[in-house]
């Protein structure tokens, strides 16, 4: 073996060099690029000419920690209903940007709804939507003209499902005069990188400044991903925009954005990121959000909620008391943060551990800030519980769960209370 000689690295790559675009509601700012922390944003499912269930499902999200939030914009009566939301909103005090979410007709919304322009934070365009021929190139002058108007950032956003076609021929024929022509699936990523970054230029051209430009080139592949976005952050300096455009349902969904976003973001390479979960019927839209929260946390990208370490369980723990328990404790540390974040800060930088028997359990409990190891089966009925590496007591009874949830509050209340007190003198 050879001679521990050097340290050993970890984290991610140095965040690959960017512009910085700001995204702006009131008081409220939101940095994306730059040396800004990478931004969770989402987007609702509500039609958007429902005042009140768009701006309850805006909340929701915004609660649960979408720092930007996008909105369907595409008819008159979502046009006409946006500024409705944007009071409703305020009204419940949500602070949230909204970004408007344009395609074919954005144009013509715009520049009819002029209180719709302006109540939205950003808008996003998809150049391969924004019409045919002619004009194509009219009615994107147009929508950028809104956006120097009102002094909005703009998303250009490219989907390989809504490529401009009159770029992707203009490509193969380039292609298909080369002495050795490249494949058909690296046309399609040289499509989708060239129709981004013209765009883009085209836009500043027309006036729309550099820092308020944010690109994205969806695909719903998770290699397609990775190679795209290698490429297009190695040929311009815009933010960008991270998300597979379709990344399924439940399980599928969750581990496709993960694998690909975790590449990209462990290459420095990525400002914001959407997670696009398909939700069962009835699901929660805010899982979007969790999901995205989670992928930068557990990289160690961004601090949002305190986590709860737990073990998967084997044959030692037949009982479900330490499963039950660590996913009360997770809901309510998640519940919590609204609330916690203000009143506590650094209270993200929490680790919870709840342990199932006594293998890994006093360990694992004593590396967290406080935890907690369960009997296994067959052991002894008794709860130690470990404070700062120390430990603190053993919880008997049937009370277990309430009386640990008792114990952390405390903790929080006094490692994190006394530096929020501390932060306002």
């Amino acid at each position: 073996m050879k001679p521990f000689l050097s340290e050993i690295a970890s984290g991610p790559l140095a965040r690959r060099s960017s512009r910085t675009a700001k995204i702006v509601y009131g008081k409220k700012e939101v940095l994306i690029g730059g040396n800004a922390p990478v931004v969770v944003q989402s987007m609702t499912n509500t039609d958007t000419a429902d005042v009140i269930g768009t701006a309850i499902q805006i909340k929701d999200l915004a609660r649960a920690g979408s720092e930007l939030v996008r909105i369907t914009v595409n008819n008159q009566e979502a046009a006409a209903a946006v500024p409705a939301i944007r009071e409703q909103l305020d009204r419940m005090g949500v602070d949230v940007p909204l970004i408007g979410d344009f395609h074919y007709n954005g144009h013509i919304l715009l520049r009819d709804y002029p209180e719709c322009a302006q109540a939205l934070s950003k808008y996003r365009i998809n150049p391969g939507n924004v019409g045919q021929g002619a004009k194509r190139d009219t009615q994107f002058a147009q929508m950028i003209e809104m956006a120097c108007r009102y002094d909005k950032p703009v998303r250009i956003g490219v989907n390989w499902g809504s490529l401009d076609q009159d770029l992707l021929a203009r490509i193969m024929d380039e292609n298909a005069s080369l002495a050795d022509p490249r494949t058909a699936q690296s046309v399609m990523y040289q499509a989708l990188i060239t129709s981004a970054i013209e765009n883009a230029q085209r836009a500043e051209e027309l006036g729309l400044g550099s820092d308020k430009i944010i690109l994205s080139c969806k695909v719903s592949g998770v290699q397609d991903l990775i190679a795209v976005y290698r490429e297009l952050s190695a040929r311009c300096d815009y933010p960008l925009h991270l998300g597979l455009t379709e990344a399924g349902m439940g399980s599928k969904g969750i581990v496709a954005s993960t694998a690909a976003m975790g590449v990209l973001l462990q290459e420095g390479i990525g400002d914001t990121i959407r997670i696009s979960l398909t939700p069962e019927p009835g699901g929660d839209r805010c899982r979007e959000v969790i999901v995205g929260q989670e992928i930068l946390q557990t990289m160690g990208l961004r601090k949002f909620t305190p986590m709860v370490i737990a073990c998967p369980g084997c044959g030692r723990t037949t009982s479900t008391v330490f499963q039950e328990l660590a996913d009360d404790i997770q809901t309510f540390l998640r519940d919590q943060m609204p609330v916690w974040k203000k009143q506590y800060p650094g209270v993200e930088n929490m680790n919870v551990a709840v342990m199932g028997c006594i293998v890994n359990g006093p360990g694992e409990s004593k590396h967290a800030n406080i935890g907690i190891s369960l009997p296994g089966t067959g052991e002894s009925p008794a709860a130690p519980v470990f404070i700062d590496g120390t430990k603190a007591m053993t919880l008997r009874g049937d009370r277990i769960a309430e009386e640990f949830q008792a114990i952390v509050l405390d903790y929080v209340q006094k490692r994190y209370g006394s530096a929020a007190e501390v932060e306002s003198n």
